[in-house]
């Protein structure tokens, strides 16, 4: 287990929130101990728990032509079914071999209990990283949710900062197309996040395929929702911008006319000009120049 921790990070943590947990690795490492048996791969079928819903198709085909060339280096774990056989872990290496038109596949069976089986797809996901944006917000939720934990403490045992969970899972609040363009990679998680204000699940969508098209960035996403949520503060933020171009404008003529660095500061209705001098001879030097002006 050393081996993976190391490699993702993830320590002891996820082992506290969820002793009961079988990991990946345990898995894998007692390979050895495990029959692989011969499973035609029609009697196969994905878990519909999986957290990991998308599959890249260039990359599924890459490792097709790998199958065709080496076969299967590492088994696909399942559980017996009365159905077939329900994959736990490789559900991309099935995959894979369908479209390298293989009629068997390796397998090891495994017993494990229902309870179980979303947590052991969840776990080997996270640990190795294959969850997009989303799928990653889902399985978060699902930790919670079932083992009534915080955010902190997952994100604690995962290795990753407590923003990074949150803002992960406030995706989930947006309008289900929009997350599926997200999903799809078609715009960002960032985009969305911006979206997240405007409450009208059309307008939602409406703006996600002007972003698509025009290919905004995030700050002019941010801009844009800001103009329909509070028209009045976006008009005066751009007031304050144009002002603090001509403050700026005066900040570089006074800085030529008395030779160092001067910083407008505007409130409402007052401010201060700050002018800066790093000895008592710049200091008189400027006073000159000042008083030279008059």
């Amino acid at each position: 287990m050393a081996k993976l921790n190391k490699k993702k990070g993830l320590g002891r943590g996820l082992d506290a929130l969820i002793p009961q947990i079988i990991h990946m690795n345990d898995v894998e490492e007692k390979i050895s101990d495990n029959v692989v048996e011969l499973i035609n791969i029609n009697s196969i079928y994905p878990n519909k728990n999986q957290p990991r819903k998308d599959f890249e198709k260039e990359a599924l085909l890459e490792l097709a032509e790998s199958i065709k060339k080496h076969g299967i280096i590492q088994p696909v774990i399942a559980l017996k079914k009365d159905d077939g056989y329900m994959i736990i872990a490789g559900e991309r290496r099935w995959r894979a071999a369908r479209e390298a038109k293989l009629t068997e596949i390796p397998c090891i069976v495994k017993n494990y209990d229902e309870k179980k089986l979303i947590e052991v797809a969840l776990i080997e996901n996270i640990q190795r990283e294959d969850l997009n944006i989303i799928e990653e917000a889902l399985a978060y939720k699902y930790i919670i949710d079932k083992y009534e934990i915080k955010q902190d403490q997952l994100a604690e045992a995962l290795g990753k900062s407590r923003p990074h969970v949150a803002n992960t899972m406030r995706l989930l609040q947006l309008y289900g197309p929009v997350l599926d363009m997200i999903r799809e990679g078609r715009i960002s998680a960032g985009q969305g996040r911006a979206l997240l204000a405007i409450k009208d699940e059309s307008k939602q969508y409406e703006l996600s395929l002007k972003i698509e098209q025009e290919q905004l960035n995030v700050r002019q996403v941010e801009l844009l929702v800001k103009s329909l949520v509070s028209p009045e503060e976006a008009k005066k933020e751009k007031v304050k911008k144009e002002k603090d171009f001509l403050t700026k404008d005066i900040e570089n003529s006074l800085k030529q006319i008395l030779g160092t660095k001067v910083n407008i500061v505007k409130g409402n209705k007052r401010g201060k000009i700050e002018i800066e001098y790093y000895s008592e001879e710049e200091f008189e030097r400027i006073l000159e120049v000042l008083q030279s002006s008059h």
